[in-house]
This record gives structure tokens, C-alpha cells and sequence, in this order.
């Protein structure tokens, strides 16, 4: 193998790692973007059941929900 063969599998090699460091970063952060949006998820339904749970309570107390 002359310099420049070398010097060309190494390029690739390097490319490869580059390529495969990218993927890793890019499945981290859509994890870490799937995790933010479940969060907001959940947060989202409990302020909805509590707005719900409130509801209730202004109907019970004033005799609406009968």
C-alpha cells in the first residue's frame, strides 16, 4: 500500500467515525426531543384533569351538577 492508498483508507476510516458519531448525536438528541415532548405530554393532561377536577368542584358547589 503506497502513502496515498493509505492516506485514502484513512480518510475513510475517519469519514466512517465522523458518520457514526453524527447518527449517535442525531439518535441522542431525538431521544432527548421525544422525552421533552412526553414530558409536555403528561404535563398538558394533568393540568387538563385538574382543570377538569376544578370544573367539577364549581359545579358540585353550586348545585349545577345534578
Amino acid at each position: 500500500m503506497d502513502n496515498s492508498q493509505k492516506a485514502s483508507y484513512n480518510a475513510g476510516v475517519a469519514k466512517g467515525q465522523t458518520q457514526e458519531k453524527a447518527s449517535t448525536m442525531m439518535d441522542k438528541a431525538g431521544n432527548a426531543a421525544q422525552s421533552a415532548k412526553d414530558t409536555m405530554l403528561n404535563a398538558g393532561q394533568q393540568v387538563q384533569a385538574k382543570a377538569a377536577g376544578a370544573a367539577e368542584a364549581v359545579k358540585n358547589a353550586t348545585g349545577m351538577n345534578k
